[in-house]
């Protein structure tokens, strides 16, 4: 007989509980100190990280789907933090990049997330974080293979 599965020792689950509470964590901070949503914090960190980004790219780079993407990509682009522009290699799309506006809120929200980060794992030693950010990467690789395997199938 296998042994019975129990949530709070299953880790998949535990992963997403923890992931879910950060995010929640931060998304209060961006929401309340610059008018910010999880998914427009992440298009505009991809997006300052590019010279131009095309919306498809951003849904690869962020792991957000298409209709979440457009929709962050709009409210950005009303707030005046993102322009689009044509691309010159796909004319079917857009590249996206930050105004100077938008350059200038991700030069106060990165310092945030910074001490954001430096704040949830200020109990960790530096070996601990670089062993966690190795698991993650581990774990990373064994989900987009199993991703693979399912999408063969």
């Amino acid at each position: 007989m296998t042994k019975p599965l129990l949530l709070d020792d299953f880790l998949p689950y535990r992963l997403s509980i923890v992931s879910n509470r950060v995010s929640d964590a931060i998304a209060s901070t961006y929401r309340s100190l610059f008018g910010l949503r999880i998914p427009e914090w992440r298009l505009v960190a991809v997006i300052a990280e590019s010279a131009g980004i095309t919306q498809q790219a951003l849904c690869t780079a962020t792991l957000m789907d298409k209709v979440t993407v457009s929709r962050g990509a709009i409210a950005l682009v009303e707030r005046g933090l993102v322009e689009r522009s044509a691309n010159a290699g796909d004319k079917r799309s857009h590249l996206l990049q930050l105004t100077p506006s938008g350059r200038a809120l991700y030069e106060q929200v990165a310092p945030k997330a910074l001490l954001i980060e430096q704040e949830l794992f200020a109990s960790f030693s530096q070996d601990d974080i670089d062993r966690l950010r190795d698991m993650l990467a581990r774990v990373q690789v064994a989900a987009e293979a199993m991703e693979q395997r399912a999408a063969d199938q």
